[in-house]
């Protein structure tokens, strides 16, 4: 089965940040030599029967190879899909993002979640183990790792759905 993995705070070709070499190299020493990066984000797409063993040892290859820690998270492509087809179609889709992080479901209707959604001007639109949707009051901001960092304590990353919407199409195809 295919997954994708989100590295936090990777920006491919930068300095300071792993290359898309590390990255593949990570993989291919955590057992998955095929990982397919996606954009120059830290997204990559990898075939694993056990994809929970392979991206703790990914993360640590990284570290290795580069001196560089770097959080990551990871989803099954066809979640990834559902996910992605149940926000694309929105008029406002440009405006949501997934956030994945370590913690539990986030409660959509808990006061402190509302709270500190509304201070970063955003919203939880939608939620599961490991995962939210935030829909951003603007344009081109990225406010669902602040909240779920702020309201967990724990790392996060974030993808935009419109660039989830291009993975999709290309990895896994039109969702049924």
């Amino acid at each position: 089965m295919q997954h994708v993995a989100f590295f936090r705070n990777v920006n491919q070709g930068q300095r300071g940040h792993p290359s898309t070499a590390d990255l593949v190299g990570a993989f291919a020493a955590a057992g998955c030599p095929d990982a397919v990066p996606f954009q120059s984000n830290g997204t990559l797409v990898f075939a694993a029967t056990d994809p929970e063993a392979v991206l703790p040892h990914a993360i640590i290859a990284l570290a290795d190879r580069t001196g560089l820690e770097r959080e990551g998270f990871g989803m099954p492509l066809p979640a990834l899909a559902r996910i992605v087809d149940a926000h694309a179609g929105e008029a406002d889709a440009r405006r949501r993002e997934l956030t994945l992080h370590t913690g539990a479901i986030i409660d959509l209707s808990d006061p402190d979640v509302e709270r500190e959604a509304a201070h970063r001007r955003c919203t939880v639109v939608h939620s599961g183990p490991g995962w939210g949707v935030f829909l951003n009051e603007r344009d081109h901001e990225s406010n669902g790792t602040a909240v779920v960092e702020r309201l967990t304590g724990a790392r996060a990353t974030s993808r935009g759905i419109p660039t989830l919407v291009r993975l999709v199409d290309r990895f896994a195809g039109p969702v049924a």
